[in-house]
């Protein structure tokens, strides 16, 4: 009987133990409402926004929703194939399409900085090519409101 009873106190006591450790939750400040960074990728000379660059910005809007935007920048690049104002103009229109999905998605347009910089940065001193220049890099600053 004495053994059944130091059992049964035994596991009252490590259930009462694991009742008062705090959670992950409780330990670890949440993270929303932070700043949000992701890219759009783009095929050669193209500026149309692919299902998949549609959903990673989709993502991207609902990860700050509710949040106070500070900011969104958005910064149209291009790779260094092509004239420099094809490039730049290539790049601009990239940004744009980024930014009219975002809109779209909800983000407040007031607090839109477009950006493009073509070619610009697409060789490296040496002058090899910049690997995965075809894309629109977007930061969107977000806090608690």
């Amino acid at each position: 009987m004495r053994v059944i009873a130091a059992g049964l106190i035994g596991v009252a006591l490590a259930a009462a133990g694991c009742a008062s450790r705090p959670s992950r939750d409780d330990l670890v400040e949440r993270t929303d409402c932070a700043p949000v960074r992701f890219d759009i990728y783009f095929a050669n000379d193209q500026t149309s926004l692919t299902p998949v660059a549609r959903e990673a910005i989709r993502l991207g809007a609902q990860q700050v929703a509710g949040c106070a935007i500070e900011r969104v920048r958005v910064l149209g690049l291009a790779d260094a194939q092509g004239g420099a104002t094809a490039n730049l103009n290539l790049s601009e229109r990239r940004a744009q399409s980024v930014t009219a999905a975002l809109e779209a998605d909800g983000l407040p347009v007031p607090t839109f900085e477009v950006q493009a910089a073509g070619a610009s940065g697409a060789t490296t001193p040496q002058g090899a090519n910049a690997p995965m220049r075809r894309r629109t890099e977007v930061l969107i600053e977000a806090r608690p409101r």
